[in-house]
């Protein structure tokens, strides 16, 4: 019988919704997962790639890319549209907040110019033993720990049209891995800072809701938003969902445009440039905010509703994420993969835990908060974060919503200098002396600037 209709799309969107439903209960159950904080998403995205490599699950890796490079861009179209909190409005006058949030983006900064060095070196060293890779390969390292599983994504799909086999596959592995890093290695780091005393306020113990993941029947959280449209109208929900949509409508429509344009004298580098739509979405999402609010019409604008639609786009992103891996594709780059991941893990953690030892306050909150945050995402940020101040007393969660302003320039800097080699014909190895600048560069900034002092912690 012939289906008049395509349902594939909704299958696999019904998928990412069991494995995610699948998650909170594991989350809520079993205490292995509680102690260390792994998010639902997560969970349900290992145990759909289980239920996918024992032929349970059957779609094609290319559906759960797709899912996943568009729900990344709709997470940044997303924050663009976001309307700033009161702290966070009142932050971007407050030198404190600024100079946490800047000393956060200088962190960032020189753990990517340090990932992508890494990255570059181990590719040249297996090229030395015999084992050629594609010359981006390191670079999907920083992209997938730092930039998240989007990025990996975006930047690996493209590279497989210049001839990087099972890019997406690869960069989605070291995402994966990222957040491994993330969790297991980041919440015994927070708990070690509480026994020993370094939270500012004490640290406090963690709510029941926390650790499970869900409230109980006797308890709720806080209101998700505020309506701002009368539902006889249009529901609340649904206007900011358009808003979300005109903005990706716009931004295919400028990419594409843009793309043309560029294909005229330089094609590779124009068919690379649907790599970067997550950032041309941000950009007109904070024009587009920007005119509404200039309309008079801000007032409509809610940004509780509009960061419950990031965290939707976000958790079933992860999920699409750990799904679209192909475990076949792994095993063939497993030495590779393992090695270049421990390695900058490592060297990540190292970097890390020098530089918030050495903070003028708040050490293990901003130690904690960024490590969440290069290995993982925002949201990985904040829940090692919570560990440590599960009241948000500190300025660190409303740093980190600055911060993300501060690194606009600075994703878009790296996003060019990964395709360096590809666009420009860069060797590898005067790609990674540049990225070892970059990281010098940061690191003699936060000096400069006072951000780098004694040993406190």
């Amino acid at each position: 019988m012939k289906i008049p209709f395509e349902f594939e799309p909704m299958l696999i969107l019904g998928w990412m919704s069991a494995m995610l439903l699948a998650g909170v209960f594991i989350r809520a159950r079993i205490r292995f997962f509680q102690n260390y904080l792994i998010p639902s998403c997560l969970i349900g995205g290992v145990l759909g790639l289980v239920l996918e490599s024992c032929g349970v699950i059957r779609f094609p890796s290319e559906g759960w890319e797709t899912f996943a490079y568009h729900l990344f861009n709709i997470s940044f179209i997303s924050v663009g549209l976001t309307a700033g909190s009161a702290a966070e409005e009142k932050a971007r006058t407050d030198k404190g907040y600024f100079k946490g949030a800047f000393w956060m983006c200088l962190t960032m900064t020189s753990s990517f110019g340090l990932q992508a060095a890494l990255g570059g070196l181990l590719v040249i060293l297996c090229g030395l033993l015999g084992s050629e890779l594609f010359p981006t390969f390191g670079f999907l390292v920083p992209m997938g720990f730092e930039e998240g599983p989007g990025q990996a994504l975006s930047f690996g799909k493209v590279w497989e049209g210049a001839g990087f086999e099972h890019g997406a596959t690869i960069g989605l592995t070291f995402a994966a891995a990222g957040f491994l890093f993330s969790f297991f290695v980041g919440v015994p780091l927070a708990n070690w800072g509480l026994r020993k005393g370094l939270a500012t306020h004490g640290g406090g113990s963690l709510s029941p809701e926390f650790i499970k993941g869900v409230y109980s029947k006797d308890k709720k959280g806080g209101p998700a938003g505020n309506l701002t449209t009368h539902s006889a109208n249009i529901d609340t929900l649904a206007f900011h969902v358009a808003l979300i949509g005109v903005v990706y409508a716009l931004t295919y429509g400028f990419t594409l445009l843009l793309s043309k344009v560029v294909a005229t004298f330089a094609p590779d580098v124009a068919a690379m440039l649907w790599g970067f739509f997550f950032f041309f979405g941000l950009s007109i999402a904070f024009l587009v905010k920007t005119g509404v609010q200039k309309s008079g019409a801000g007032h409509l604008l809610d940004g509780g509703v509009q960061r419950r639609l990031t965290g939707w786009s976000v958790d079933y992103l992860i999920v699409a994420t750990i799904m679209a891996i192909q475990l076949v594709v792994v095993w063939k780059f497993i030495v590779p993969i393992a090695a270049m991941a421990l390695a900058c893990g490592a060297v990540t953690t190292l970097l890390t835990v020098y530089l918030g030892r050495r903070l003028w306050s708040y050490n293990l909150e901003r130690m904690v908060a960024i490590y969440g945050v290069v290995t993982g995402t925002v949201s990985s940020g904040l829940l090692l974060l919570r560990i440590v101040d599960p009241e948000f007393k500190t300025p660190v969660a409303v740093e980190i919503g600055i911060m993300n302003l501060f690194m606009v320039p600075v994703v878009l800097g790296s996003g060019i200098l990964v395709n360096a080699p590809l666009w420009w014909g860069w060797s590898l190895g005067l790609t990674v002396l540049v990225f070892t600048g970059l990281l010098a560069a940061a690191l003699i900034l936060l000096k400069t600037l006072k951000m780098v002092g004694p040993a406190k912690l």
